[in-house]
């Protein structure tokens, strides 16, 4: 791993002329492995990350809405790109990312990423990285990071829906981030997966010492158990039903990024109050497109966005009888910032071994 970090030199840090020389001819980019992002950051690191730059610098970066191509019935190219010029922020990176959910039948992720950082003052490449590892830690890192202004602060069952590559991820951000989590119950179409999920979990019980991990294959009743329930799957039908959702509970959704895709039903968005990471939700997410389109609920009733919520200007849970929605289509601004802490975590990380 050393030396993958002695590769690197920091055009954007060059102070003495012969750094700037380096700069002029800079050394070509380098890959960062997962193994090596989950080395240089922790679920913990990037929650507390987002939250102090997000409200920051979410109006300084410069983030078109995804380009998404269909490349075949069942698979998908995404480009997500975004653009900071603030001397604080020198950075400019894409993500490309490809949608393949059959893969499961080959045993491989649905989703593969790549992320290439840029400096956005001089265009130089700065790192390119296994964005297929960094796309589900920043994921359920925003889910959690929701959680803390949304779910109860008692919350002791999380339910897990879905049990691909993004579910362990969902579960340990949540149980670090509300650590009264005593319980983890796994739901999956095929209750092996869920099974061996849980078996996978249960090995690392030295980190999450007295939490309890186990499978249901009833979908309903697991459910009604959980105080929160986070939906990671590519269902093109309602799981979650409103009906089934205890007073309290609140929902995390993940999986939806097209129209025909959703987790929850009606009821669920009529019963809770519904907040979002970002705008492209109501125009990408099914559960909320269908939605409005039904009138079920209104634009205006979609309570704020994630840096609304971080910011103050919209207030989260108000009781602990309520019921909340977060739904999360993911957007380039927290690419961008996950990949600069990845990145300056790099650079701080080779310093220090000089």
């Amino acid at each position: 791993m050393a030396s993958v970090f002695l590769k690197f030199q920091n055009p954007i840090m060059a102070t003495t002329k012969e750094d700037q020389v380096n700069v002029a001819t800079p050394p070509p980019p380098v890959f960062l492995s997962t193994a090596a992002l989950n080395s240089l950051v922790t679920y913990k690191s990037l929650v507390g990350h987002l939250q102090s730059t997000l409200p920051s610098h979410a109006d300084t970066i410069n983030s078109p809405l995804r380009h998404t191509h269909q490349t075949s019935p069942s698979s998908s190219l995404l480009l997500m790109p975004s653009w900071c010029n603030s001397p604080s922020l020198p950075y400019m990176g894409v993500k490309l990312v490809t949608y393949l959910p059959n893969n499961s039948t080959l045993n491989l992720p649905g989703v593969h990423a790549v992320y290439v950082l840029f400096n956005s003052l001089t265009g130089q490449p700065l790192v390119s990285m296994d964005a297929t590892g960094l796309t589900p830690f920043r994921t359920a890192c925003i889910s959690a990071l929701a959680s803390c202004y949304l779910s109860r602060h008692d919350v002791e069952t999380l339910v897990m829906i879905g049990a691909g590559s993004l579910a362990p991820h969902l579960i340990k951000a949540h149980l670090i981030m509300r650590p009264s989590l005593k319980r983890v119950v796994v739901w999956n179409r095929t209750l092996e997966k869920a099974r061996t999920l849980v078996h996978e979990l249960t090995k690392e019980g030295d980190r999450f010492q007295g939490v309890c991990f186990e499978s249901n294959e009833c979908l309903e009743e697991a459910v009604k158990l959980g105080d929160i329930i986070s939906c990671a799957t590519n269902s093109e039908t309602p799981l979650v039903k409103g009906l089934d959702l205890k007073a309290g509970a609140h929902l995390d959704l993940v999986g939806s990024f097209t129209r025909s895709m959703m987790e929850c039903d009606d009821e669920a968005l009529r019963r809770g109050r519904v907040y979002i990471d970002n705008e492209a939700a109501v125009v990408e997410a099914g559960e909320l497109v269908g939605a409005l389109e039904r009138g079920v609920i209104r634009k205006d009733e979609i309570v704020g966005d994630l840096v609304e919520l971080i910011k103050g200007e919209k207030s989260g849970r108000k009781d602990l009888d309520e019921i909340t929605v977060f739904k999360s289509v993911g957007f380039a601004v927290v690419d961008l910032l996950s990949a600069q802490l990845v990145y300056e975590s790099c650079m701080n990380n080779q310093v220090q071994m000089k």
